[in-house]
């Protein structure tokens, strides 16, 4: 039985390119909220084909959580609520259907917050959502 899965996050979706990194943070555009911020751009040009779907990196600086721990944590938390809100994503992308976008999405999630706890999933969900709901597609 062959079902797709609406909300999975796969591999050659993560991006680890060193220059399709560089083109985000030297060109994007930059959202900031609460905990997050997301910095996003279509690179008109890449060195290697980029898949078609939003690819997506996570961070989370030594400075804001100095224990690996709980960097993981929220890098995890990160990665779900993207995973779940996808759809969310998908959806603002083909309701702006602009044909003279160059290429696909590729975006970075950053952690900000500094001290206190992490927050839970639905505050990551509901941050990711309003940030996504900014965006100029």
């Amino acid at each position: 039985m062959s079902n797709t899965h609406l909300h999975s996050l796969p591999r050659h979706e993560i991006v680890r390119k060193k220059a399709v990194i560089s083109l985000l943070f030297t060109g994007g555009k930059s959202l900031k909220g609460d905990f997050l911020r997301i910095a996003y751009r279509f690179p008109a040009a890449v060195p290697d084909p980029v898949p078609a779907s939003p690819s997506v990196m996570f961070a989370v600086s030594k400075k804001t959580l100095p224990l690996a721990a709980r960097r993981n944590r929220a890098k995890r938390m990160m990665r779900e609520a993207y995973r779940l809100e996808k759809p969310f994503l998908l959806e603002k992308m083909r309701d702006a259907g602009d044909p003279a976008t160059p290429g696909p999405l590729v975006m970075a999630m950053l952690y900000t917050r500094r001290g206190g706890g992490i927050p839970s999933l639905e505050e990551f969900r509901r941050e990711f959502r309003s940030l996504v709901g900014q965006m100029r597609l």
